[in-house]
């Protein structure tokens, strides 16, 4: 189960942006996470992804209360997420090259064994050929990119899978092939997906169920 209770949250000392969010995803289960621009969704998605700590409310992953995040957390629970960003280019490190790009999960945990076939494979999951994975983020299209962040989310096995506004920036055709690839992985492990989004028709074909931003946090 992963929960978020009472989460409240915000920047260096502004007013926060997340205020009092309570959200529930079962394992196997597929949320979607409805709310406009600058509502707060991303924030909360960044803490369900252990990547930002709350300034009050508690996010308990597998029954275990998360106490670190980032780098403090440990690393059995900061595995146990992926998430894909809705900018690619601002969630890339723009000096790697995409075959690096994916495998630095790998490389940050030191699994380094398997490594060059655990991408290759993944590349070819999600849609690119072996040419792509020696480009450089700026030399490949915005699709091509969150293929490979979403690749690289997927690289550790999560059980857990956030996606903000993953298919935001992207054409019909590349959102239906990314989506699909989400939807192939969660049938193959059974991992939970949190997905946030603006998109009410997207977010109700993809997944179990849809809250809105205003039943799950206070305005």
């Amino acid at each position: 189960m992963l929960e978020l209770t009472d989460i409240t949250a915000g920047y260096d000392g502004t007013p926060p942006v997340v205020r009092g969010a309570n959200l529930t995803l079962r394992p196997g289960e597929a949320v979607g996470l409805l709310g406009p621009s600058g509502c707060g969704k991303s924030t909360l998605a960044k803490v369900a992804a252990l990547l930002h700590r709350p300034d009050r409310g508690t996010l308990t992953l597998d029954g275990t209360p998360v106490t670190g995040y980032r780098h403090r957390a440990p690393r059995a629970l900061r595995t146990a997420v992926g998430i894909v960003f809705q900018q690619p280019r601002l969630s890339a490190d723009p000096r790697l090259r995409l075959r690096d790009l994916i495998a630095e999960p790998l490389r940050a945990t030191g699994r380094r064994a398997g490594a060059a076939a655990t991408v290759g494979e993944l590349a070819e999951r999600v849609g690119l050929g072996a040419d792509l994975l020696e480009r450089r983020p700026h030399e490949v299209s915005d699709g091509q990119l969150q293929r490979a962040c979403l690749a690289r989310a997927l690289v550790l096995r999560p059980r857990w899978l956030v996606c903000d506004e993953m298919t935001a920036m992207l054409d019909a055709s590349t959102t239906a092939a990314l989506v699909g690839v989400v939807e192939a992985y969660r049938a193959e492990t059974g991992a939970g997906l949190l997905a946030v989004g603006h998109d009410p028709v997207l977010l109700a074909r993809w997944c179990d169920r849809t809250t809105r931003w205003s039943e799950i946090a206070e305005d």
